[in-house]
């Protein structure tokens, strides 16, 4: 088993972060992108042999997925883009399809989303920095599918500085939920006053760091989510930087 020791001369030798508007950006048009996900879905489905009717089978899908993308956010437990196919699927008549062909679907449909996904440009030198001052890092990322997240870190370039990669998906419960953190933390045997988690989002990153008792540092370049202006009154992060790039100063100062 890996051990990843922490350099105890830093007041914070653990930085976890986000991936999403914190590492990684979405260029695209999402409504544009999301209607073709749904037909490279349905159209990788039926050439596997299942018969849907697939204007009805799309519309009833991104309605599931809507419902449960508002659900989650409230009960913070994720059961996955697999399972919400799984399910609807059983009521079109299909309760056993194969799993390759439920990962086909899946991959198909999200192929379309992680090619507008790009990094950031000081996220690699940044990484880079961090990890040559001696800080060891993580990243949490709230998801509904994880070989999805994982796909996204491979293109681009991230996994090999992190010593853990953890995925909502992939855990079943979803930041702000401090159970997640605790997870992370346990990679290095480290404790929450020796972590910062670094993210974009206040209900989720700055919530769930606060919740964990991890000191909070949001990233605010692409924080202009409706669900962030709805929380700024009430979840203030412990620090406030504009992109990553201003990261390790920040994390110098405190040492």
């Amino acid at each position: 088993m890996d051990t990843f020791p922490l350099d105890h001369r830093l007041r914070f030798p653990v930085v976890l972060l986000d991936l999403g508007s914190t590492l990684i950006y979405f260029a695209c048009e999402w409504p544009a992108i999301s209607q073709q996900s749904l037909i490279m879905l349905e159209q990788t489905l039926l050439r596997g042999g299942l018969k849907l009717d697939g204007v009805a089978f799309r519309d009833q899908f991104k309605s599931r997925l809507d419902e449960y993308f508002t659900q989650r956010e409230s009960e913070f437990v994720e059961h996955t883009t697999g399972y919400i196919l799984r399910t609807l699927l059983a009521e079109w008549g299909y309760p056993a399809p194969s799993e390759t062909l439920l990962q086909e679907a899946l991959t198909a449909m999200y192929r379309v989303s992680e090619a507008c996904w790009l990094i950031e440009s000081e996220s690699l030198a940044t990484l880079e920095q961090l990890r040559l001052q001696g800080y060891r890092l993580g990243l949490i990322s709230n998801a509904a599918d994880d070989t999805n997240v994982q796909r996204l870190v491979d293109q681009s370039g991230l996994r090999s500085y992190f010593d853990v990669i953890l995925t909502s998906a992939g855990l079943g419960i979803r930041k702000p939920n401090p159970r997640i953190f605790q997870v992370a933390l346990e990679t290095w045997g480290a404790s929450p006053s020796q972590a910062v988690m670094v993210g974009d989002t206040l209900g989720a990153d700055i919530l769930g760091a606060r919740n964990a008792g991890i000191f909070s540092v949001w990233v605010t370049r692409r924080a202009a989510a409706p669900d962030n202006h709805s929380h700024l009154d009430t979840i203030r992060p412990d620090a406030v930087i504009d992109n990553i790039s201003e990261l390790p100063a920040l994390l110098s100062s405190s040492n």
